[in-house]
């Protein structure tokens, strides 16, 4: 198993309890549940990283054919989702902008906001896979997804 699966669990859990833990929990506003919805799906979609770094380490190749084949499945829906994702949180960003105000003062609201960027870029870079599947823009799309992962983590926890 990929150490990305045990870096996804430990996301998830940081994502419930800081929602468990937040002053206006059970009654949580609308923005909060976007941005829930959103950090899950996204979340979701870099599981398929976990699930590709485990196929290149595991030794047994029942094993790799297995994961391989779910893959193939989940790929399918894999650019919807992170569509999906994309406006789920510009609505979250424009919920929060709307009821807090728009401040570069707030951390959370900045690093929210570059993470937003970088989805976008995310998202676009997806969908150029699919039209011309080169090794940089590969490598770009993955680069991008880890830096918006450690960005959403720093959102999270601010």
């Amino acid at each position: 198993m990929s150490k990305w699966f045990l870096v996804n669990s430990i996301f998830f859990m940081v994502v419930v309890w800081k929602v468990l833990g937040h002053y206006s929990y059970p009654n949580i506003g609308v923005h909060i549940w976007f941005g829930i919805i959103g950090a899950i799906l996204i979340l979701y979609n870099w599981t398929r990283h976990a699930v590709f770094q485990t196929i290149r380490n595991v030794l047994s190749r029942r094993t790799k054919i297995w994961l391989a084949n779910i893959s193939k499945r989940v790929v399918t829906i894999h650019r919807w989702t992170g569509n999906i994702a994309f406006g789920l949180l510009s609505i979250h960003a424009f919920l929060v902008i709307s009821r807090y105000g728009f401040s570069l003062q707030h951390t959370k609201m900045v690093v929210g906001l570059i993470a937003l960027a970088i989805l976008a870029i995310q998202v676009l870079t997806g969908w150029l896979r699919l039209f011309k599947p080169t090794i940089r823009l590969r490598f770009f799309h993955l680069y991008t997804g880890m830096v918006l992962f450690f960005l959403i983590w720093i959102h999270i926890l601010l």
